[in-house]
């Protein structure tokens, strides 16, 4: 039920919220099983030194790995931060913060693939 107040200043349900839950807990899991496996297969290439981490990352396994561990983590720190900014900003500053909060969020997994796609060739 909306009242009066609701409907002049447009407060309620932006009935976002279970799409949000659903992503943010699949990233999570996601993050679970990419991130042990990443660190395993990384750390294993790391003792063969610098050309080892190279090679690996050179690999269509390990450029795969990484480019899912990176849009993962980005996508999960967007979600993550979106809730902490609609629960403690108002206004337009909530919009703002908002706005800057996805830019930072595209531009940090822009410059991550960048560096990725760079080192792998």
């Amino acid at each position: 039920m909306r009242t009066s107040y609701k409907n002049v200043t447009g407060l309620g349900s932006a009935h976002k919220g279970v799409s949000h839950y659903i992503k943010q807990r699949v990233t999570a899991v996601a993050l679970l099983i990419l991130v042990p496996l990443f660190l395993f297969q990384f750390l294993a290439s790391i003792t063969t030194g610098y050309e080892g981490v190279m090679a690996w990352l050179g690999s269509p396994f390990g450029l795969g790995l990484s480019f899912l561990v990176i849009s993962a983590m980005v996508v999960h720190m967007r979600l993550g931060v979106q809730t902490a900014i609609e629960d403690y900003f108002g206004g337009s500053l909530r919009t703002l913060a908002l706005w800057l909060n996805g830019f930072f969020a595209l531009v940090l997994w822009l410059i991550a693939i960048y560096a990725l796609i760079k080192i792998s060739f």
